[in-house]
């Protein structure tokens, strides 16, 4: 997790930040600079970790794993005033407090996991700024792929405090057979049912996935399974753009979608 000073007000319960942990930071680093086209820049020293950046601006970061066994996998992280209560909402309602609350640079961390798998992060603490889900931003949207995307969308809204009633929190609404979070109007996040917990493709189980626009679809598949990644879908022609979910050679998920503008 990367966080920066920033004066502009936090809304809490949306997406802050996403974060890969890698089993080799450098080895990722040159696999997601030829897919995605991003730099890199090191962490402080003594911190194995690494900003990623798209026309300068930071996107996302890549860490290293602390234990063997951990799969290589991107994190969601979403904004919370206060770490503990979140990771007390999260024990309270059954599901998994993995890491946490850790006191990383100017905030503090929770890694968790829902009632169904799905990995995800809470950050606490000043936010990097200018970071964007959707409009012209690196990172497209997030997507939950979830057993049961209602029964999700209210462990969720009861954790990060997402349709209360006030103007610093996220809305959620249902929309072709999805629920919908947008953060400000935008569509930020969206929790899509049918993912089944105990498939053996880690595809198909619950999970946050994350889509990175590129400029050309095509040149990104074709580099990712050159450098050792792989497709492990077709083409999705649906109503957000074409898109592919590649493997990167760790085995980490994560989707490419064409074009740029709204979801």
């Amino acid at each position: 997790m990367a966080a920066v000073s920033t004066s502009d007000p936090v809304m809490y319960g949306a997406p802050c930040w996403v974060s890969l942990v890698a089993l080799d930071i450098a080895a990722a680093e040159r696999f997601y600079a030829a897919v995605l086209g991003w730099e890199f820049r090191g962490g402080p020293p003594g911190e194995e970790f690494s900003v990623a950046r798209l026309r300068g601006a930071p996107v996302a970061s890549i860490g290293a794993l602390g234990r063997r066994g951990i799969p290589v996998a991107w994190t969601p992280y979403f904004a919370v005033p206060d770490a503990d209560a979140a990771a007390n909402r999260i024990l309270e309602r059954c599901a998994t407090v993995a890491v946490g609350p850790l006191s990383l640079g100017a905030g503090r961390a929770v890694i968790a996991a829902d009632r169904d798998g799905a990995v995800f992060g809470v950050w606490e603490g000043e936010v990097t700024p200018g970071w964007t889900v959707g409009r012209d931003a690196a990172l497209a949207r997030l997507e939950l792929r979830t057993r049961d995307a209602f029964d999700a969308a209210i462990f969720y809204a009861e954790v990060l405090d997402w349709a209360k009633d006030e103007t610093a929190c996220c809305q959620v609404a249902y929309e072709n057979d999805s629920v919908v979070l947008r953060q400000g109007g935008d569509q930020v996040a969206r929790l899509r049912g049918g993912a089944l917990e105990e498939a053996p493709d880690p595809h198909v189980r619950p999970r946050w996935d994350v889509h990175f626009r590129v400029a050309d679809l095509d040149e990104a598949v074709a580099t990712a399974t050159r450098l050792g990644g792989m497709a492990v879908t077709a083409v999705d022609t649906g109503p957000t753009g074409p898109s592919v979910t590649l493997r990167d050679p760790d085995g980490g998920l994560f989707t490419v979608t064409a074009g740029s503008g709204p979801m």
